[in-house]
């Protein structure tokens, strides 16, 4: 099998556990996961460690839990391309989502797999963690905010670990715009009159994340679609 084939097939079975929390859930999930190249990368590029304890911020329907169950399992079934790192099995996932009914979808979804609480990652606890994720999250907050919440991220992990966060590149020209329309439309479909959004160019948050005391790699993260994304490898330095 294909990677391509084996993908499609860790979709569908993530995308399953939505089930039961609706029709929006589900289909949302399959064309997500079935689309986002980050998913993909993380696997690809085994960017979660075996045993990990991961937290992921503004978690939303709690999606990456489900996708790296199902890779797990593909695993297990003898399904999974001889190159790529064996999917690994986690000691914790925790979720904070802001959307109660995001959160809601998660739980319903995910049942004991995952530990979803509904908070707002800038004065939630976030404990210990060896992975922090926050995937297109960020710019919904404003600098002082962003900032703060790479500090705390920064606290969390402790003297190692990894923080993976996805960015939109403000100077990523009319990609960039496309991908500012889109956040900008699916806010104002989801019943937010005010919509600001707080972006940043490539250096900029490469130099902010300096700051806050981290070392990035930055790698592009926006293959197949319209967009200027990057997937910022941050570890404390």
């Amino acid at each position: 099998m294909n990677a391509n084939s084996l993908l499609k097939q860790v979709a569908a079975r993530a995308a399953q556990r939505y089930r039961p929390a609706g029709r929006f859930a589900y289909y949302f999930a399959r064309g997500k996961l079935g689309g986002d190249p980050v998913f993909t990368a993380l696997l690809a590029r085994g960017l979660v460690p075996e045993g990990a304890r991961v937290l992921d911020l503004g978690c939303g329907q709690g999606l990456l839990a489900a996708w790296l169950d199902a890779a797990r399992a593909s695993h297990q079934a003898g399904n999974w391309p001889s190159t790529w790192p064996t999917p690994p099995r986690l000691r914790a996932f925790r979720g904070i989502e802001l959307m109660s009914g995001d959160a809601e979808r998660a739980r319903r979804a995910l049942g004991g797999l995952a530990q979803i609480e509904c908070a707002d990652i800038r004065n939630a606890e976030y404990g210990e963690a060896d992975v922090v994720i926050i995937l297109d999250v960020l710019h919904y907050m404003n600098a002082a905010s962003q900032e703060q919440v790479l500090r705390r991220v920064r606290s969390a992990l402790g003297a190692s670990g990894v923080l993976l966060l996805r960015v939109g590149n403000a100077a990523g020209g009319w990609r960039f715009r496309a991908s500012r329309w889109v956040d900008t439309a699916v806010l104002r479909a989801r019943g937010h009159r005010q919509v600001q959004l707080y972006c940043r160019p490539l250096p900029v948050w490469s130099a902010t994340l300096s700051a806050c005391g981290f070392k990035v790699q930055a790698i592009p993260m926006s293959a197949g679609t319209l967009f200027a994304n990057v997937l910022l490898i941050a570890t404390p330095q």
